[in-house]
């Protein structure tokens, strides 16, 4: 006969371990469990023993519905179903030590409920909770519904069929192979013992005082497979749970490895997720990116990807160049060189002429020069002598601006002079004596200053070189007082000067406009033209008086 009872609980739990997933073993993360077995049972008590006899076996099934509790012990809720028979079909009796009354045989099915205690032997301290091989240890109290027929041949034996429940306790021993993170096996042996006080398994009362001889009792075999489900926890959400999960921050969306960490493709310590170059090995301070020539610029980024160790780097990788001359600076020898300055392969300012004054200071770049005088040839000392006396040689008409052939060799040989010095510019400033009035003066002393300049320039010299400027009777070197200091003050100064610097006349007189200025400005020079054969009258002079003397 089978019970409704148990065929109930047998097909539910078949459901829900064909519903349970595929997931971790049983553990604290997924701490519920169905095992679905089969099992032999084999009986032992007043009639005989039939204790690790194969022979004539009977089969059965049941569940277990378990719960993870701690590292060590998990409680578990077992249905059984099974069939007993002492002796076997063929009718040999057999005895292992225990007397029994000749000729009694008995056939049973036998319906068990239990709640379990595992005691895990993979508790961290002899295994590891996810070993391969989980011994463990089973206490089991429960109750068992039992419809059993004897069958009898003497009178003292009961021949009918009875159902009846008894408390059942089991002892086992056990053995749970991990086949894959969702499924295991496992084999169990172990005694059950029925109440002493309640002997109708086998018909037979026996009044022995022997622990063992008070019980019926029977072994029961089993071996089944288990699957677990539930839900870890897992703070991150990143798929592995927190008790595994050695980085239980990782940013949400971000792929991790077995442990939970951020998956790390090239090894170098960077994340993927934070790595910008997750293929290459690289440095955790460039964002996982690689460093050939380790100036602190990322390769990608490095214009200069060979640039030598310790040499100090741009933005771009590239060997500072703090004056940017276009030489860097651990090969510049010369780094403050000011800003636009072509410079040679040493960053040194170039020196076209050799002489020691780099060309942006050197007046004259493609002519040897002392830095004194700005780099430029000086002029000789012999030369500066005839310049400084052309002044005697120089002569006019009486009061007009008119050159005499006299002057003519003199303006020649300053001609030649500025030909030699073409980086020098001529002054040619004019000056008169204090007779006659102050406009006539100024305006003799611009023209002929001007006249000495055209004559020069007719021959050859750049207008740009030569300035004149006049000043009248402002500027004596004399006493007018007398006719020699007068002699002496009606002149026409020859000054050079470098092209660029200050006009000579206007250091050595102060500012006068050139001829040249005042035209620009559109103005006409003072007085009147100094052309006629006579003089204006002084300023002191009475309307009538005769003109003033020879200029």
């Amino acid at each position: 006969m089978k019970h409704l009872l148990f065929k109930t609980a047998l097909l539910s739990g078949a459901a829900v371990l064909a519903a349970a997933p595929r997931s971790q073993a049983q553990n604290s993360d997924r701490k519920w469990g169905v095992s679905g077995y089969a099992t032999t049972l084999q009986y032992r008590g007043d009639l005989g023993s039939s204790f690790w006899n194969a022979h004539n076996l009977t089969y059965g099934g049941g569940l277990t519905l378990s719960r993870y509790v701690t590292k060590g012990i998990d409680i578990n809720l077992s249905a059984n179903q099974s069939t007993l028979r002492y002796p076997g079909e063929s009718g040999t009796f057999t005895n292992t030590g225990v007397s029994a009354t000749s000729g009694r045989r008995f056939y049973a099915n036998i319906s068990t409920f239990g709640l379990g205690f595992k005691f895990k032997l993979n508790n961290g301290w002899a295994l590891k909770e996810d070993a391969v091989i989980q011994p463990y240890i089973l206490l089991q109290p429960g109750y068992a519904y039992i419809y059993t027929t004897r069958y009898a041949n003497n009178s003292n034996a009961n021949s009918n069929a009875s159902n009846y429940g008894s408390f059942d306790g089991q002892a086992a021993l056990g053995l749970t192979f991990r086949i894959t993170p969702g499924f295991s096996m496992f084999a169990q042996a172990g005694q059950h013992f029925l109440d002493r006080d309640d002997d109708r398994l086998d018909g037979v009362s026996n009044s022995g005082t022997i622990f063992w001889d008070k019980y019926d009792r029977y072994m029961q075999f089993s071996a089944g497979l288990t699957a677990n489900f539930g839900k870890a926890k897992d703070t991150d959400g990143d798929g592995v749970p927190d008790r595994k999960d050695k980085c239980p921050d990782t940013p949400a969306g971000v792929k991790v490895d077995e442990v939970g960490c951020p998956l790390d493709t090239d090894g170098d310590g960077v994340a993927d997720y934070l790595d910008k170059c997750p293929d290459v090995k690289g440095l955790a301070a460039l964002q996982g990116c690689p460093d050939s020539d380790g100036d602190g610029v990322a390769d990608a980024d490095d214009k200069c990807p060979n640039t030598p160790a310790g040499v100090k780097v741009d933005a771009s990788g590239c060997p500072l160049d703090a004056d940017g001359d276009g030489v860097a600076d651990y090969l510049d020898k010369c780094p403050n060189t000011p800003a636009g300055v072509k410079v040679d392969a040493n960053g040194c300012p170039l020196d076209r002429d050799g002489d020691g004054v780099p060309d942006y200071e050197d007046r004259c770049p493609d002519r040897a020069g002392p830095a004194s005088n700005k780099g430029c040839p000086e002029i000789k000392a012999e030369t500066k002598k005839i310049l400084q006396e052309a002044t005697k040689y120089i002569n006019f008409d009486f009061n007009k601006a008119t050159l005499k052939p006299t002057s003519y060799s003199k303006l020649e040989q300053m001609v030649q002079i500025m030909n030699e010095y073409p980086d020098y510019s001529l002054s040619i400033a004019g000056h008169t004596d204090s007779k006659g009035a102050d406009d006539y003066n100024l305006r003799l002393s611009y023209e002929r200053a001007a006249s000495a300049r055209a004559y020069m320039l007719s021959k050859g010299i750049p207008a740009d070189r030569i300035e004149a400027r006049g000043y009248g009777e402002t500027k004596p070197i004399a006493d007018n007082a007398k006719a020699a200091g007068q002699a002496l003050n009606r002149r026409v100064d020859f000054d050079p000067y470098l092209t660029g610097e200050t006009n000579a006349a206007e250091v050595k007189y102060g500012a006068a406009p050139t001829i040249s200025e005042v035209k620009a400005e559109g103005k006409k020079l003072p007085g009147k033209k100094t052309t006629g054969t006579g003089a204006p009258r002084s300023r002191k002079a009475p309307v009538k008086k005769a003109p003033a003397k020879r200029k």
